[in-house]
């Protein structure tokens, strides 16, 4: 991405989208957010990772890394296949609040209604090819025994369960196989529809930054299936654990609780798994986010069973022997975090974009590498991430010091640009910040959609390691793509060249 035409964007995931059914999907609401960014001139949509979601309603924390998240099938389109008809969603509660996705509820009436649509689905031979290549089977076995399990985790499950065998496989296609099926069909369901509407977003002049999280989660078929690609014990229990050491953020630590992976045996397999992964990613997606970057040169391991994160090792990834044959590839690297020498090395070996979040720059600090002056073309420019406090909350936020620190810089750089804005209205701070993104040098400039509405703490997508309701559940309305605000985009589009 080096060498590319500056363009600009908008963060929002998929699950973000207005809808009636509690959560957005891959539907007409999609469809229509395309049309909008094409009408303010914008060229990408970053989306979140597209796997299911598990613990924590997490797209970080999901039960296979290669499949998809059924709860984005769309139920209008699902309709208009003749799989489902109204009276199937009658009486069911679908949200509490609109602006919230409720995972709860989505858990307890969604797959029904998709169990439904399964079942009233005649296999073709698009089908019987899908279910031929095996791409979903390792899922489809998992979420089979999920289910005879109530859902539990893995390590859970009744002990004839817990390690994976082609005798076990086999006796599962057996006695479940309608189960099985279904777990098949929501995968292939997906495809069909993410496909159209990623083809649309192409000829729209679209292009969609996926997002490819470094870990795996314990509950996953990946753990489950491949132990060996893991830091375990003989019975599978994790020796270690991912995270994050203590920062300016965070006094504990970050504590993720994923299971770090054995680069020596991976390396040994040529990274066949990942390779398939990045390979996978790509048929997904036109630019690819990978997450926690950082975790390639060395990664941070805390004992599993710990507290906190304040006590840990830094173990070494396996740095540019794995992307040696990767760097044409159009891979956005998060490289955000602890920064250091290996890190800068990586960078630079694979010349692949980093980011730049603009709410980090503001900090008194001349040097400040997040500062739009310090920073050069090749990366990625945010406000803020998805783990961020949204733009308006942020600066509202702040105490006395740290505003005035956050206004003087400010003016230093918008000055270097002509940007002027009122220093005493946060609003106009904010669209100042937004605006400062799309004039930098950065290649790309990505906006969260809640930035650019001003919407404050209840609108955050993530508190990095809480467990909480709240966390992944932002929603839109329909009513928040306005004209007015695509005017505007339209507006920095055309002043920045973007």
């Amino acid at each position: 991405m080096e060498n590319i035409k500056r363009k600009a964007g908008i963060l929002l995931h998929i699950t973000s989208l207005p809808s009636k059914y509690g959560i957005g999907t891959l539907g007409k609401e999609a469809y229509s957010f395309v049309d909008w960014l094409s009408e303010a001139n914008l060229k990408v949509w970053q989306v979140l990772p597209l796997v299911p979601t598990n613990y924590g309603d997490s797209p970080y924390q999901s039960v296979s890394s290669s499949a998809y998240n059924y709860y984005l099938i769309d139920l209008d389109i699902l309709k208009k296949k003749g799989l489902l008809n109204n009276s199937d969603l009658e009486n069911v509660e679908f949200y509490t609040d609109e602006k919230k996705v409720d995972y709860k509820l989505l858990f307890e009436n969604r797959i029904d209604i998709l169990y439904k649509a399964f079942m009233n689905y005649n296999i073709g031979a698009d089908f019987i090819q899908y279910f031929a290549s095996k791409k979903a089977h390792d899922f489809a076995i998992f979420m089979t025994l999920k289910k005879m399990h109530n859902y539990k985790p893995w390590y859970n499950w009744a002990d004839k369960y817990k390690n994976y065998s082609s005798l076990l496989v086999q006796e599962i296609m057996k006695n479940n196989l309608i189960d099985y099926l279904f777990w098949t069909w929501t995968q292939f369901e997906f495809i069909d529809e993410w496909n159209n509407l990623h083809n649309y977003a192409k000829s729209k002049g679209i292009e969609i930054m996926g997002d490819m999280p470094l870990y795996v989660a314990y509950d996953s078929v990946e753990v489950w299936k491949n132990p060996e690609m893991f830091i375990l014990n003989e019975d599978k229990s994790p020796i270690l654990v991912a995270g994050c050491p203590p920062d300016a953020f965070s006094d504990d630590g970050q504590l993720w609780g994923n299971p770090v992976y054995d680069w020596d045996y991976l390396k040994q397999n040529g990274y066949s798994w990942w390779n398939q992964r990045i390979k996978n990613a790509f048929l997904l997606y036109d630019i690819v986010r990978i997450d926690h970057f950082r975790g390639f040169d060395r990664f941070y391991t805390i004992k599993f069973g710990a507290p906190n994160a304040k006590e840990g090792q830094w173990m070494d990834g396996p740095k540019f022997d794995f992307f040696k044959d990767k760097t044409k590839l159009n891979i956005v690297a998060e490289d955000l975090g602890v920064i250091d020498d290996g890190v800068r090395l990586l960078m630079h070996q694979t010349k692949y974009p980093g980011m730049k979040v603009l709410e980090f720059a503001f900090n008194g600090d001349k040097n400040n590498e997040h500062k739009p002056s310090n920073f050069t073309k090749n990366y990625v420019v945010y406000t803020g991430t998805h783990d961020n406090m949204p733009l308006y909350q942020y600066i509202n936020d702040l105490d006395e010091i740290a505003l005035k620190t956050l206004i003087d810089d400010l003016k230093t750089e918008c000055k270097l640009v002509n940007i002027n804005f009122d220093t005493h209205n946060i609003k106009s701070i904010c669209k100042a910040i937004i605006e400062l993104a799309f004039a930098c040098k950065a290649n790309v400039c990505i906006i969260p959609m809640q930035d650019l509405l001003f919407e404050g703490k209840s609108s955050r997508m993530n508190l990095p390691s809480t467990l909480s309701p709240d966390n992944w559940s932002y929603r839109i309305l329909k009513r928040n793509l306005s004209k007015s605000l695509q005017l505007r985009l339209k507006n920095y589009v055309e002043t920045y060249k973007r």
